[in-house]
């Protein structure tokens, strides 16, 4: 053969795809004329096309299903928003002719968004459903409590939509930092995302509490109750998510923390109460028996060792 298949097979591409000079394609073609090698390498490329072109084929026919989908979605979403929007219209009309002016018509409105929230919004959104979804629910429940409060006159709703911010974080939080595109941002800070966000709305609801009624009580003594008690649960969460052994060693390390907490940490929720409302007759704790702490923590150091041992065994296996 007049030239190597190396050659050759370096201008098969430029072949196939009908680019290569005349005098490239006359090399080529006599090349294959005499090397049956190359003869099935273009065969194979030429099927790799055919291939290709179903898969291409296969994307538009899914990508127009989708978008068919989607259209059938927005216009459901479309409807239901009509048939939501039939009482606002009937309140509406009823609060205009019984004089009453537009007083509970907003209320009605208001909560109107919330069903809204859940059942149009994941229809017509193209895409991210969940995250707004719930963004939505949120501002709608707030928005409701806070109207409720306008017209009713009262001074709650920082204590209302501050609770329900902080019920809301604590259910919806796991379930947010899961989902694109807000997964792909954290990483592997989600863990610390849900239990930073539920510490601050837990904190945000007892500030306001606490400005709603006696601040100079009522948040030096709620923050001497759940400071040990929110401390506790991130050195849980630490242990669980961050410690580097199996969950033997972590679950004997959660007992022995929860056991010794039980004791101190009881000791130290009474004390700073105490101190922070200058009294020492007002809380009174039954402490853990010393038999009951004992097993605790010896069932603690058994997981603890167990674990231990079971990672050393896997570790020298794996050498």
């Amino acid at each position: 053969m007049k030239y190597e298949c190396k050659v050759v097979e370096d201008l098969l591409p430029l072949y196939k795809d009908d680019v290569c000079s005349d005098a490239s394609k006359k090399v080529v073609e006599e090349h294959l004329a005499e090397c049956p090698k190359c003869s099935d390498l273009l065969r194979s490329l030429k099927d790799n096309v055919i291939d290709e072109l179903i898969l291409r084929e296969r994307d538009d026919v899914i990508g127009s299903q989708s978008r068919f989908f989607r259209r059938k979605s927005a216009l459901a979403g479309i409807i239901i928003a009509a048939v939501f929007a039939i009482p606002i219209l009937v309140c509406l009309i009823v609060n205009l002719a019984s004089g009453q002016g537009l007083s509970w018509f907003f209320i009605v409105l208001c909560a109107m968004f919330i069903p809204t929230s859940l059942f149009v919004v994941p229809l017509v959104a193209p895409k991210n459903r969940m995250l707004l979804s719930m963004g939505s629910f949120t501002a709608s429940l707030i928005l409701l409590l806070a109207v409720i409060n306008i017209y009713t006159g009262g001074d709650w709703f920082f204590i209302a939509a501050s609770s329900v911010l902080f019920g809301l974080t604590v259910c919806f939080m796991p379930f947010i930092v899961c989902r694109r595109p807000v997964s792909t941002k954290l990483k592997n800070t989600k863990g610390l995302v849900v239990m930073g966000s539920c510490t601050l709305s837990f904190y945000l609801m007892i500030l306001c509490i606490g400005l709603y009624t006696d601040a100079s009580t009522v948040i030096p003594m709620a923050i001497s109750i759940s400071g040990p008690i929110i401390a506790m649960t991130w050195l849980v969460f630490l242990i669980i998510r961050y410690f580097p052994h199996n969950g033997l060693v972590k679950a004997g390390l959660c007992i022995i923390a929860l056991t010794l907490f039980s004791y101190f940490g009881t000791e130290a929720i009474i004390y700073l109460v105490h101190r922070s409302i200058g009294s020492t007759s007002v809380m009174v704790w039954t402490e853990p028996s010393l038999l009951f702490m004992t097993i605790c923590l010896a069932v603690g150091a058994l997981f603890a060792v167990i674990g231990l041992l079971i990672g050393r065994k896997k570790g020298g296996n794996e050498k």
